[in-house]
């Protein structure tokens, strides 16, 4: 499932592809795809909108 997230570090926009398989709270690092530096992701399923949201801090 495709979700979004505000970089961390300089505030731009990310799509990421979040596994479903994984469970409804995940908790991983992925790297900025503008400026590169790496971010902790804690993706959330929410089941009333039925999409995941996700927040970010830095590493």
């Amino acid at each position: 499932m495709e979700a979004s997230y505000q970089c961390a570090g300089c505030g731009e926009w990310n799509s990421v592809i979040v596994d479903e398989s994984a469970g409804r709270q995940q908790s991983y690092v992925e790297d900025c795809q503008v400026c590169c530096k790496p971010n902790v992701l804690r993706a959330h399923y929410d089941a009333t909108s039925q999409e995941f949201f996700i927040t970010a801090e830095l590493e």
